[in-house]
């Protein structure tokens, strides 16, 4: 879905890992919920598998019938212990300013709490078009064919899935749970290190569509 004069550029990104680290975050505010509920959670392991849903990762601590009331105060708590520690990526601010650069929107579809994610937005300095969040995998998908992007951004193999159910190039970076192997492995169309190679592949793939117009 290459885009046109009626279609203008549109580049979806995820957020956790992918335009911030938001795991020092994530990790104080789990902890915080443990101390509070006197449940023990795993912080260290938690971050290392950041991606789906958070009602997922909360049965993996609480009974079923605690889940919701879990994550809802994991939502509350996440306002005071998470935005401060959590840094942009590198490449981050360039790669959502060269989209702009070219005339494009900008689509941040994320899996957090749509909220939380404007927050972290605001706090790193950060802005978008659009902002959806409490999205995963193919429902990532049909955000991003709504809003008409033509690339989508991720760190995870659900992103990579949610790309290719849009039917937009998969780009992948290999600054989340996964190496660089994996990701291609899982269909990336391209897979870059990190952020700061993105200004310099979307300036190639833009001229490539034009030329082939």
């Amino acid at each position: 879905m290459p885009p046109t004069s009626q279609a203008p550029l549109t580049v979806g990104f995820d957020l956790d890992m992918t335009l911030l680290d938001t795991r020092p975050g994530i990790h104080a505010t789990y902890l915080a919920l443990s101390a509070e509920t006197g449940t023990p959670i795993d912080a260290d392991l938690v971050v290392t598998r950041l991606g789906p849903p958070l009602l997922d990762e909360m049965r993996n601590w609480f009974p079923e019938a605690e889940v919701e009331r879990a994550a809802t105060r994991y939502r509350e708590l996440y306002r005071e212990y998470a935005f401060a520690p959590t840094v942009a990526l590198p490449g981050a601010h360039a790669a959502v300013d060269a989209v702009r650069a070219h005339g494009g929107r900008v689509a941040v579809i994320t899996g957090k709490y749509e909220p939380n994610a404007l927050l972290h937005l605001e706090h790193a300095g950060m802005s978008a078009d659009t902002v959806i969040g409490d999205l995963w995998a193919e429902t990532k998908g049909e955000a991003l064919r709504e809003h008409g992007a033509s690339i989508y951004v991720g760190d995870h193999l659900g992103d990579i899935r949610g790309a290719k159910h849009a039917d937009a190039v998969a780009v992948a970076v290999a600054t989340g749970p996964y190496g660089a192997d994996e990701l291609r492995e899982a269909g990336a169309d391209v897979v870059l290190a990190d952020l700061t190679a993105f200004p310099d592949w979307l300036a190639r793939h833009l001229a490539d569509l034009q030329s082939a117009a």
